[in-house]
This record gives C-alpha cells, sequence and structure tokens, in this order.
C-alpha cells in the first residue's frame, strides 16, 4: 500500500482524517506544539482502517505525523502532559466553530474522557505517514451504539 498523505481545510475533510486516525496510539513525548510557527505534531501509530474491511487477522499500523496549523492555544485535560511514556488513544477529531467561522476549536478527543483542544484560525490539518506498516493481531473494538 502507498504511503498515506491527506489534507483537510473544512469539517467535511477532517471528517475523512478522523476516520484515519480512530484508535492511533501515542506517547505524550510525541506531541510537539511550536507557538511561534502556530503549529501542533502528534507522532502517532495508526490502526490501518482501510485494510480492515472483512479480516479477522493480519491487522496493520503505521508510523504517521498528524499536523495542525494556524493554532493559537493549546488546552489538555485528562492526563500528565509531564509524563512523557503515557500512551494516549485517540479516538476521534472534531471541531467546534466560534461565532461564524472560520475560527473555532479541534478537539481531540482521547480515550478516559482526556482531551486535548487547539483553538485555531481555520482548519488546516495534515496526516501523512512516515514509514512502512507492521502487523498486529488486534483489532480495535468499540462498544455496540457509540
Amino acid at each position: 500500500m502507498d504511503a498515506l498523505k491527506l489534507l483537510a481545510l473544512d469539517e467535511e475533510d477532517l471528517g475523512v482524517v478522523s476516520a484515519h486516525v480512530q484508535d492511533a496510539v501515542f506517547k505524550v513525548a510525541g506531541i510537539s506544539y511550536d507557538a511561534r510557527r502556530g503549529q501542533l505534531s502528534v507522532v502517532v501509530n495508526r490502526f490501518v482502517w482501510e485494510n480492515a474491511e472483512g479480516k479477522r487477522r493480519g491487522f496493520e499500523r503505521r508510523r504517521a505525523v498528524l499536523s495542525f496549523k494556524r493554532v493559537v492555544a493549546v488546552r489538555s485535560l485528562g492526563f500528565d502532559r509531564g509524563d512523557a511514556d503515557a500512551v494516549l488513544d485517540l479516538l476521534a477529531l472534531r471541531f467546534s466553530v466560534k461565532d461564524e467561522g472560520p475560527e473555532g476549536t479541534v478537539e481531540l478527543v482521547l480515550a478516559g474522557e482526556a482531551s486535548i483542544m487547539l483553538d485555531v484560525e481555520c482548519i488546516e490539518v495534515q496526516l501523512a505517514d512516515t514509514g512502512g506498516a507492521w502487523e498486529t493481531a488486534f483489532r480495535p473494538r468499540h462498544p455496540e451504539g457509540a
């Protein structure tokens, strides 16, 4: 499979990126924020949902970088930012528009009722695979209706 590269510039695009990073895992140490450039990046191990359809085994994960641009502020809840080795599980990306937009808040919804909120001038998100795939025996499961 070719490396995935996606760009989100609106809420619909963000939904596509969100689907591809659902169940990605990353360490707190993999979060990098450059306030001067207005960019937050997260190095993740994403579950390759696009190859999982109909499989019972032989699933894949890939190393990827999720980058948010035009970030003006970052807040987090529910985890210790000082614990570099803590592993977080990304469930979804959500956008809440402020007033009439395009500014708003992108939320990285994490397992355990944790989250990272990014105040942004507008949606500008990139997802790019940066390495090869490796096999995993486990497919993430979600409760019915979740």
